[in-house]
């Protein structure tokens, strides 16, 4: 039966087979069978068993074989103070130890410092040395998510010598496709695949068959800038150096799509009017406290809105049949906003919008506005001249609709860049705020024209 079970886990695992063997504390198949899935896998089904079933999880599995699921488990930042404290201290500092610095680190990154540092005591000198290392770079920089485990050897050796040095660190290092070269002073020279190791003659210096044109980034850089460099080049790591160029670590692919998945959840957060990506998990209370403060100051800006409109009483006193039209045309300005928003936002983000090409996009946004402002126009003319059969309401709101779909529409690709060149991360000109301040310029755009042309209307 187990080991049809097994063949069974070539697809797919069966959960409730798992769950069965620890409840009948039964080590041997449960190892035979867990052990035997993809990392992956394993890291779903210790996710997903309960604090109690999990306890003996961690009495069927060394630290080691822990330390692999961890790097593979993808848990919300509070649930890893959660995770460790249902094991057994030394069994947790043991497993952080044995798991790749730079994924150590990001568990270190989310527990208080009291706890970090009784982790900290209990680990040999060179991992808490590496971890420490690592800890005091800046957060969401490429010194803070590079490993340092990785395969250096010295330009002048030989070929025969360098495959010794890989066969010894291989073992340990995160990935061993690309093999980094350095002087006597550790600075980086150069890159050398494995693949040309592997066939070159054993006695030829490695100097002469690497590539000296390395692309490198440095400890300081952004990790956003260094998505894309990889992203660009389609590394599957890339080198850090410090400001003296010397070789600090790699950053390989499987971080960068982390970064990636997380900058995208950033961006969506901002983008939503929200301080973060709500966990469906999470309370209401929680879900309510991270909406709150965009919906406070986004309630504030529409109380100008209001003020706007009272402003114009006499205005819709005399022609009521205006306050019809309000809600179509301050929708259509915030969508149209939000369209250019989007727009701009994914340009600064990919890389695609560059300081040369920015008055190339703002033209571009401004004709994009024009153009569909004078056919949204159109249109609204001719349905409301058939609907209510008066040309001059039909003008008036398309002339609003075209005038403020070209602001909503320079608004919501200006103001990205504006806040970008500040410095400040352009996502936070959010979907709800571009869509509120579209509100008072359409409103008050309809308006003025309608006040302007009173005697025509009545």
């Amino acid at each position: 039966m187990v080991e049809q079970r097994k063949n069974n886990q070539e697809t797919q695992y069966d959960e409730e087979f798992l769950r069965q063997l620890l409840l009948d504390e039964d080590i041997d198949s449960f190892r035979e069978n867990y052990l035997a899935l993809h990392p992956y896998d394993q890291a779903q089904f210790y996710e997903k068993v309960g604090p109690d079933i999990r306890i003996t999880i961690y009495q069927f599995l060394s630290p080691r074989e822990m330390a692999l699921i961890f790097e593979s488990i993808e848990l919300e930042d509070e649930e890893y103070e959660q995770f460790l404290n249902e094991m057994d201290t030394s069994y947790a500092a043991e497993m952080l130890s044995f798991m790749y610095t730079d994924d150590a680190v990001d568990v270190l990154h989310e527990l208080d410092e009291e706890q970090r540092e009784s982790f900290l005591e209990m680990m040999d000198s060179e991992t808490v040395e590496e971890i420490n290392e690592l800890l005091a770079y800046k957060e969401y920089t490429a010194g803070a998510i590079m490993t340092t485990e990785y395969v250096s050897i010295l330009e002048n050796s030989t070929v025969r010598s360098a495959m010794t040095v890989l066969r010894n660190e291989a073992p340990n290092a995160e990935t061993i496709y690309y093999v980094f070269v350095v002087d006597d002073q550790h600075h980086l020279t150069g890159v050398i695949s494995l693949r040309d190791l592997i066939i070159s003659e054993e006695d030829t210096l490695i100097r002469d068959i690497m590539n000296e044109r390395v692309v490198y980034v440095k400890v300081s850089d952004d990790q956003e800038e260094v998505a894309q460099i990889m992203k660009d080049y389609n590394f599957l790591a890339i080198p850090v150096v410090n400001e003296q160029h010397e070789m600090q670590g790699i950053i390989t692919v499987d971080d960068i799509i982390d970064v990636i998945d997380e900058e995208a959840s950033d961006d969506y957060s901002k983008l939503a009017g929200v301080s973060d990506i709500d966990d469906i998990d999470g309370g209401p209370l929680k879900a309510a406290t991270k909406r709150l403060p965009w919906l406070i100051i986004l309630l504030f800006l529409g109380m100008i809105t209001a003020t706007i409109m009272a402003q114009f009483e006499a205005t819709l006193d005399k022609v009521a049949l205006l306050a019809l039209f309000i809600p179509l045309i301050s929708g259509t300005s915030g969508n149209s906003g939000t369209q250019a928003l989007a727009v701009a936002v994914r340009g600064i983000a990919t890389g695609e919008i560059q300081e040369k090409s920015k008055f190339k996009m703002l033209m571009r946004e401004i004709m994009t506005g024009l153009i569909t402002g004078l056919i949204c126009g159109l249109v609204v003319i001719g349905i409301i001249f058939f609907w209510k059969h008066s040309l001059i309401i039909g003008l008036l709101v398309g002339a609003a609709i075209c005038c403020s779909i070209l602001v909503a529409t320079i608004a919501g690709s200006f103001i990205p860049l504006l806040i970008h060149k500040l410095g400040v991360d352009p996502a936070v000109a959010s979907g709800p705020f571009i869509t509120t301040l579209n509100d008072v310029t359409s409103i008050l755009i309809y308006l003025g024209l309608a006040t302007t042309f009173l005697g025509q209307i009545g």
